[in-house]
């Protein structure tokens, strides 16, 4: 490794101590590292060897150390997607699903980061087209009735084929790495990370027959709004993104392009599921 960009969470207090371990062994190491002017200034980090404050993060980087929650390793995964750039996260968060490691003996995990001493997972996105652009998603697409507003009334097709139509307050579409995150909390299946394909999961449905969805990789999913007055919200990874207007569809394809994210030499799936939703059930 030779350069590394970094990213951290918004509350600056919890790492700021991490931070100073990880420029201390990247410099042990000759290992530069990239700040954005954000991230400097959280940190009071100033230009130094083997510091460099750059406008943005670029690909030319062979790592990206991430300090935070799953949402900034998520910010992570969603920016280097495409790219092979594998990304090294640290919990600081209340579930670090994502996470690579704890926060404990931080010297000597930042020097096998730096070493390569890890292993790599290709975790796959879904992405949202229109006309007017495309989102991709690490974890989920969702769509939601408006605040105030009645409920959402949703039409889906699978490869072509009208498969229903469903009043709800929404639908979430997730990849096998959410389908632990929104999905599971609408009882859907948790999908083991190496599956092929993504899982569709109803919120609140006005209905006795509308049940969560496996799908196949190479199976479009298009979502067409069906009231004849009430728009509807699309979020992307849990940000609001697009509007979805009456009569409006918006196509989901599966596994785009994939983030790398790195993982401790022999950590499984199963492990993770164990260690962090059966140690939150204690």
């Amino acid at each position: 490794m030779s350069v590394a960009a970094v990213i951290t969470h918004r509350r600056p207090g919890e790492t700021t101590e991490a931070v100073r371990t990880l420029i201390e062994i990247a410099r042990s190491r000759r290992v530069t590292l990239h700040f954005t002017e954000d991230e400097a200034a959280k940190h009071g980090i100033e230009l130094a060897p083997f510091l460099e404050i750059v406008p943005e993060l670029g690909d030319a980087v062979d790592l990206c150390i991430v300090l935070g929650g799953d949402g900034t390793i998520l910010t992570a995964l969603r920016r280097y997607a495409g790219t092979g750039v594998p990304v090294f996260a640290v919990n600081y968060g209340e579930v670090g699903f994502l996470a690579t490691i704890d926060p404990n003996g931080l010297a000597e995990d930042f020097a096998r980061a730096f070493a390569g001493e890890f292993d790599t997972i290709e975790l796959p996105t879904i992405s949202v087209g229109r006309p007017d652009g495309t989102w991709s998603a690490l974890n989920d697409i969702s769509v939601h009735r408006k605040a105030g507003l009645r409920v959402a009334d949703l039409a889906y097709a699978l490869a072509g084929e009208e498969i229903g139509r469903v009043r709800c307050d929404g639908l979430v579409i997730s990849t096998p790495q959410g389908s632990t995150g929104y999905n599971l909390a609408n009882g859907g299946p948790v999908l083991a990370w190496g599956v092929k394909g993504y899982v569709v999961s109803f919120i609140a449905p006005h209905s006795l027959t509308a049940r969560s969805l496996v799908v196949a990789p190479d199976d479009e999913l298009t979502i067409n709004n069906a009231s004849r007055e009430e728009a509807v919200e699309v979020h992307v990874d849990g940000r609001p993104t697009l509007e979805l207007k009456p009569g409006e569809d918006i196509h989901i394809e599966f596994g785009q392009s994939y983030g790398t994210l790195a993982q401790i030499p022999g950590a499984s799936f199963y492990h993770r599921l164990r260690e962090r939703f059966g140690r939150l059930a204690r």
